[in-house]
């Protein structure tokens, strides 16, 4: 087995590598003065079950799609090198909010980038938290797991359900699945109910309104909001207002992905929220420490998710794999 992080230094890759007790292959990064680069496996990857790990979001110094083609790039690489079979590890998968076509001549972007993955000879898959994991399964002809980063958060919950009665709520009706397997499995390790809302969200020509509505009891809970991802923060502080407007005792904000673009540092200061729990699937950088958000985010690891699936992996394969 080799492990390759294509993000360097990551806490995520760093406490995978503990975790297995396995050390990262290294590998070449070399660019070229016209802005191209090569990268190139620094040990033999013959016969090997080999994982990529590789975040797909943008960052100060390259585009999601830089780090598309790099992860593609590379695992053409290991292909063409004889590995045995490759997995992608990616915590962040660019482009996945695009599965469907809302407008004349839209793209299917997620299928696209689903062609380009089994192009280059990905074996299989695994995401954290897919937008929708339907249509992730449907884009896809090779095999791929969902990660569900509500297994990260139950410690958090735990500690905030152990104060007081709680409910668990989706801030807009895409995310109902979501929320509602969240809420069972808590139901299942607390031995106790907990309540159930929906936040109304409605999209019209890129604009998002809402009247504050709110299906379910949430008077006097502690509400567990979860989500995806969080990009500008508008969807989950609009949700937090209504559920508050609603009864709510208090309301902290989950999600897989922290984004945190535009003007969500400032947004989500909004004291409807009064924390912010997500994932490492991506750093933190746009995050200053002296920003509203700063003083109430919660960073939790997904080492342990990824860990399990690779040994998962490992565990149902032959110890010395056939050559292609």
């Amino acid at each position: 087995m080799l492990i390759f992080s294509l993000d360097r230094g990551t806490d995520l890759a760093l406490a995978l590598s503990v975790r297995l007790a396995q050390p990262l292959a290294d590998f070449e990064d070399r660019a070229f003065e016209d802005g191209e680069h090569k990268w190139r496996p620094l040990c033999d990857p013959r016969a090997q079950h080999v994982f990529v790990l590789a975040s797909l979001h943008g960052r100060p110094d390259a585009s999601p799609h830089d780090a598309l083609c790099r992860l593609l790039m590379f695992i053409g690489t290991l292909r063409d090198h004889g590995a045995a079979r490759i997995t992608a590890l990616v915590p962040y998968l660019a482009y996945a909010r695009k599965d469907r076509r809302t407008q004349p001549f839209d793209p299917l972007a997620l299928r696209y980038v689903a062609q380009l993955f089994e192009a280059v000879g990905t074996d299989d898959l695994v995401v954290l938290e897919a937008h929708n994991p339907a249509a992730l399964q449907n884009a896809f002809r090779l095999p791929t797991q969902q990660l569900e980063a509500h297994q990260a958060f139950h410690t958090v919950a735990r500690a905030i359900a152990e104060r007081g009665p709680c409910a668990v709520a989706s801030p807009d009706p895409g995310g109902v699945k979501r929320a509602q397997l969240w809420r069972e499995a808590l139901e299942t390790e607390l031995s106790q109910p907990l309540g159930f809302a929906m936040v109304d969200k409605r999209r019209r020509a890129g604009r998002v309104s809402s009247q504050h509505l709110v299906a379910g009891d949430v008077e006097g809970t502690t509400v567990l909001l979860l989500d995806d991802l969080i990009a500008s923060g508008e969807t989950m502080v609009r949700a937090a207002t209504a559920l508050r407007l609603a009864g709510a005792r208090d309301v902290v904000a989950f999600a897989a992905h922290g984004l945190f673009t535009g003007e969500a540092c400032r947004l989500l200061g909004d004291p409807a929220i009064s924390r912010v729990v997500v994932t490492n699937s991506v750093p933190s950088f746009r995050v200053p420490a002296d920003s509203a958000l700063a003083g109430k985010l919660v960073v939790v690891s997904t080492a342990a998710l990824f860990s399990l699936a690779i040994s998962q992996r490992c565990a149902s394969l032959p110890a010395t794999p056939p050559l292609r």
